[in-house]
């Protein structure tokens, strides 16, 4: 959830919306004191030690740190994510720092948030074209001049926006992205996707410029999106056709929404992770809207997600080892040091080592960087380089959704909200789940991007089961939407 420091006026005002009365269990109560001991007996055997409170603060320190220059009112901030590289490692990070870093995003249900993320493609209003890089540029430092929001650059390039914990951000192909503040309501994602749209807009349309919440490009061929001038974006264009089909075009051209989600224990993220796995090609059926390419049908109801199954299966896909018995943290950092590594960040430059190992990194041998070692900041970078349909980092990224306008931004939080933050919905769904096999999910993410709803599943449809997953989720968003998560 990378992320405003002042909250838009609408936020403040939402902020003291009345507090549901309801007290359904899980919904506006807390946890329960066995869950608690549980989150705590699992969260802090990783970060008692003072070596890994040590190691864990090279990433909390850093992600507030930035090299940033002071001019009136705003500052420019030099490094956008990955973090700056300040630290200088005097003992080498083990597997059990690795497993702490994860496991240090637990957290009391009172402090739970709902973090949205949204994509979308910017266009000429005369040529319906797509904007240029200096189109872009032009729009951020205007937005940053009208609206009070840092620019993050790179060399000499803006690539970014910052205001607190909210942050604006460039995909491959200039797609133009909002990192949203974690947020205590439903209520307050909202007034915060119509803040940035509005400021967007207002600058904008001064410029001809208009945007569009879609899935998938739906008119322009690669060769017309242009190229960001981010060195991250540089490693993986060079590396994508080498491991895929489709990677350029997941680049450059789709967009997504997504919500990021907290957890309590590593009990309970399992139990997110599951349901969210089991249910991702659900919210993808939903959620789709990319039926068009280059002008034209392609047969599909979600080219985006279809995109994702011959982008890179390394380090994509709904990873079955979730549902084993043995799961936990542990084993998605195991997960994790297996996937191939795209680059390494040091003194403001992106050092190219894709398709190279993290364990390497580990003991020293990585080719790239022969002898030196890798900080936390630096697992924390790889994290962001895998692209599951639930992705683990210090929280839970619902990954599935295509992009769309704004009462769809609005509803992706809600729905998974709904889920995966009321106990009794949680449990229904991973009863409902439960005797999914692993060739079932399979299926269904591979069929849904076509046939949606409905894709046969067992003795219907997968509406069926969509209309039941809705139902839970509904019950308690209606109470959430007005209430703070902590109530």
């Amino acid at each position: 959830m990378t992320l405003i420091s002042r909250a838009s006026p609408s936020c403040r005002v939402l902020t003291d919306v009345t507090r549901c009365t309801i007290r359904r269990s899980g919904v506006c109560g807390l946890a329960k004191n066995a869950e608690a001991s549980r989150m705590k007996e699992t969260c802090v055997s990783f970060s008692s030690s003072s070596r890994y409170s040590a190691k864990i603060s090279q990433v909390l320190h850093l992600d507030n740190a930035g090299i940033g220059i002071r001019r009136g009112r705003r500052s420019i901030v030099a490094a956008s994510p990955p973090t700056e590289d300040a630290v200088v490692v005097t003992e080498p990070l083990t597997k059990e720092d690795l497993v702490g870093y994860l496991a240090s995003g637990c957290k009391p249900k009172e402090k739970w948030r709902i973090g949205t993320e949204h994509e979308k493609f910017g266009f000429e209003f005369g040529t319906l074209r797509p904007m240029k890089y200096e189109q872009i540029a032009e729009l951020l430092n205007s937005i940053a001049e009208r609206f009070d929001w840092e620019k993050v650059m790179e060399g000499d390039y803006i690539i970014g926006l910052k205001q607190g914990k909210q942050s604006i951000s460039l995909e491959p192909g200039g797609q133009f992205e909002l990192s949203g503040a974690p947020l205590e309501t439903l209520h307050q994602t909202c007034a915060e996707v119509n803040s940035h749209l509005y400021q967007v807009k207002a600058v904008a349309e001064e410029m001809g410029i208009g945007f569009l919440g879609i899935g998938f490009q739906p008119k322009w061929g690669l060769k017309d999106i242009p190229v960001m001038p981010k060195g991250r974006y540089e490693i993986m264009r060079n590396y994508m056709p080498k491991v895929g089909s489709l990677g350029l075009d997941m680049m450059f051209r789709t967009c997504t929404v997504q919500v990021n989600l907290d957890f309590s224990s590593e009990a309970d993220m399992i139990r997110k992770f599951r349901a969210g796995l089991a249910l991702q090609p659900i919210a993808t059926a939903l959620f789709a809207n990319s039926p068009f390419t280059e002008g034209k049908p392609n047969g599909y109801l979600s080219m985006r997600s279809h995109i994702w199954t011959d982008t890179d299966n390394n380090r994509a896909g709904m990873l079955p080892f979730v549902f084993d018995d043995s799961f936990g943290f542990e084993q998605y950092v195991d997960y994790a040091l297996d996937v191939p590594m795209y680059f390494v960040y040091r003194k403001k430059k992106y050092i190219d080592c894709a398709g190279m190992s993290f364990r390497d990194f580990l003991a020293g041998k990585l080719p790239c960087l022969p002898g030196e070692l890798p900080t936390l900041n630096d697992w924390e970078n790889h994290l962001t380089t895998i692209f599951p349909e639930v992705r683990l980092k210090r929280y839970l990224e619902m990954r599935g959704a295509d992009g769309g306008p704004w009462r769809r931004l609005c509803a992706l939080p809600a729905f998974w909200v709904g889920l995966l933050y009321d106990e009794d919905s949680l449990q229904n769904v991973l009863d409902m789940t439960a005797d999914w096999t692993t060739g079932e999910r399979q299926m269904l993410r591979n069929k849904v991007p076509k046939t949606g709803l409905k894709t046969p599943f067992r003795d219907g449809l997968l509406r069926h089961v969509a209309q039941d997953v809705l139902k839970l989720s509904k019950v308690t968003w209606s109470c959430l939407f007005y209430c703070p998560l902590s109530c």
